[in-house]
């Protein structure tokens, strides 16, 4: 419940303080970040684990936690309040498409009431965000296969030990930091080439997406070291197509940033439930995880059709009243 709002809470600052040809690169660079927790954590939490027990991972990430939160308060602003911004940049920005005034205080009444579910009905009834949101379901089921499944795929069916999960895990999540960064890099890449925003952000997602259906190969090899490539290759796909944020704070509606963003986020929050327990259950039932590999390719491949075919353009959805 406290971390759920982090998400549409960033895309409403790439929103606010990212022109559009540099949106692709912001929201990749916050989404690649959980990526780069794991190449950073998941060894510190499989010595601790190790070491003094799982109960400790707890304590030590909780501290962490709380330390950072501080540290945020004191450095995020918006564009017209941040105590170090000139007018230069914050013109420069403004003039790109960043929506600088989002954040201020309302003075109409009417924006004052809070949440129009009129709106919110516009939102879900929207086909290119009902497309967005069911990408998002389905590259999210790839995340969450790689922090829940992942580690238990490796010691079950591969016959690791706990503290070389720690660091072998690392090695996908170092590949999907890398993809997250390219991808939303590349993206804005072809928006400087000239190419629209529809190409811009796509072309990424089903490359991405097309690289992480790789993993299923893992059915078919024995080699370990084979295996941990294919998941690096997986991984790094996930990554590279993992744009979802950047399309939200492309098309949210002006008022409406932070719900059409939960309404996002909530989509891939389902995807949280579904998938440990959709793969348990295949696993349960055949007794192998050959079949739960295929059901995460086989979302890779629903988010592939979501885009080319339901997406349609990607722009700003403007409400009606």
């Amino acid at each position: 419940m406290a971390e759920a709002p982090s998400f549409p809470a960033n895309s409403r600052i790439v929103a606010t303080w990212f022109p559009s040809h540099e949106r692709g690169t912001a929201a990749a660079t916050f989404n690649s970040a959980q990526y780069f927790a794991t190449v950073l954590f998941a060894p510190i939490m499989g010595y601790i684990t190790y070491k003094f027990g799982w109960e400790y991972v707890f304590f030590f990430m909780g501290a962490l936690g709380i330390i950072v939160a501080f540290i945020w308060l004191k450095t995020i602003y918006g564009p017209k309040e941040h105590p170090r911004i000139n007018k230069a940049e914050l013109e420069y920005i403004e003039a790109g498409g960043a929506l600088v005034n989002m954040d201020q205080t309302s003075t109409n009444k009417e924006e004052k009431k809070g949440v129009n579910w009129n709106h919110i009905k516009q939102l879900l009834s929207n086909r290119m965000l009902l497309g967005v949101y069911l990408g998002q379901y389905c590259i999210t089921t790839l995340t969450y296969f790689f922090l829940t499944w992942f580690p238990v795929y490796l010691v079950q069916e591969r016959g690791m030990t706990i503290l070389e999960v720690g660091f072998v895990a690392s090695l996908p999540a170092i590949c999907g930091f890398f993809g997250g960064i390219l991808g939303g890099t590349f993206s804005d890449f072809l928006l400087r080439k000239g190419f629209s925003l529809t190409v811009a952000r796509k072309v990424p997602i089903v490359v991405g997406m097309i690289l992480s259906m790789s993993l299923v190969a893992a059915n078919y090899v024995d080699t370990e070291w084979v295996v941990i490539f294919v998941m690096a290759l997986a991984f790094f796909g996930k990554g590279f197509g993992a744009l979802g944020w950047a399309v939200v704070a492309d098309t949210s509606p002006k008022e409406m940033s932070g719900v059409s963003g939960g309404l996002f986020n909530t989509f891939g929050n389902i995807a949280g439930i579904t998938t440990p327990i959709i793969i348990g259950y295949i696993i349960a039932t055949t007794g192998s995880f050959n079949g739960a590999l295929v059901f995460v390719c086989a979302n890779a491949l629903v988010a592939i059709l979501s885009y080319l075919f339901l997406v349609g353009e990607i722009k700003r959805v403007e409400l009606k009243s």
